[in-house]
């Protein structure tokens, strides 16, 4: 499975709801990600450019970018940014990967 961080931000309208209406929103998380066939690993509100992220798996890239579609279509979250991530053996195969590419690679003059 991959590893995936998302960093989100609620809409105002979201906040303000939160805010009057309290509820889980790890919960919420968590069932959104267990109907893709992945799990959550952690889920964190923060201070800064965004409110808070989400690291999970998921079984691949088509379902990180249907729980970005699903969550975005709501309106509640007003940025979402996601990535994926890579262990220590992902890396170490990506560099040999891109050693073997950039032999093959002419960049342009």
């Amino acid at each position: 499975m991959a590893k995936y961080i998302t960093f989100f931000s609620y809409s105002s309208d979201a906040v303000k709801g939160m805010i009057h209406h309290p509820s889980d929103r790890a919960a919420a998380a968590t069932a959104l990600v267990e109907s893709l066939g992945g799990t959550v690993e952690a889920f964190y509100w923060m201070q800064g450019q965004h409110d808070g992220f989400l690291i999970t798996e998921l079984p691949d890239s088509a379902s990180g970018a249907a729980l970005v579609a699903a969550v975005a279509s709501t309106g509640a979250i007003g940025n979402l940014e996601t990535h994926e991530l890579f262990d220590h053996d992902q890396q170490s195969a990506i560099v040999a990967a891109a050693k073997k590419a950039l032999e093959a690679y002419v960049p342009p003059n």
